[in-house]
């Protein structure tokens, strides 16, 4: 059961990286931190005071760019390497799936993060050329609110978080199946 827990934990993190790369590695390593989660080394340098700081301060950094139509798109293309990278090393952290080979782990995350992370990108200039650009902060905080709640969701309630990101793609793809469809007609 603790494996299938960890998978689940692992899927939810890596999917939440692919919104937002710099959520789910803060949650992680302050939860770490406050000893509330275990990571195993090397992915404990997470909860290091250093590594929090500076996630927090791209993080940061990355919060206000993204509700910046233009400056989000730039973002969005260095997210593909950045948030994928994000989300194997979530993947990979977590203690619960040990058995897995780390290089496998790595790869789903990447796989998972870099999925969603796509599927954000092909959405969005949807959303900027419909509107102008003015839904983009909108679509940005729903993103970081979605990550942080997948994120909470994974390490506490992880069969959720899943369920969750299983709802997240579906909905982002009848928002971009409805507004192709419009284009045809």
């Amino acid at each position: 059961m603790e494996l299938l827990s960890g998978l689940l934990s692992s899927l939810g993190l890596s999917g939440a990286a692919g919104l937002n790369a710099y959520i789910p590695l803060l949650v992680v390593g302050l939860l770490d931190r406050t000893g509330v989660l275990h990571l195993s080394a090397p992915y404990d340098l997470l909860g290091s005071p250093w590594v929090l700081l500076g996630v927090a301060v791209l993080g940061l950094l990355d919060f206000v760019g993204d509700k910046i139509p233009g400056v989000d798109h730039v973002l969005h293309l260095v997210g593909g390497v950045v948030n994928a990278a994000a989300g194997a090393v979530l993947f990979a952290a977590q203690s619960g799936i040990a058995d897995v080979p780390p290089a496998l782990s790595l790869a789903l995350g990447l796989l998972v993060a870099g999925g969603v992370h796509a599927t954000r990108t092909a959405v969005r200039p949807v959303a900027t050329a419909t509107t102008g650009g003015l839904a983009n902060p909108v679509l940005s905080t729903a993103e970081d609110g979605a990550s942080l709640g997948l994120s909470l969701l994974a390490v506490f309630a992880p069969l959720l978080a899943v369920l969750g990101l299983a709802g997240l793609l579906v909905g982002a793809y009848r928002l971009w199946a409805r507004v192709r469809g419009r284009r045809a007609v």
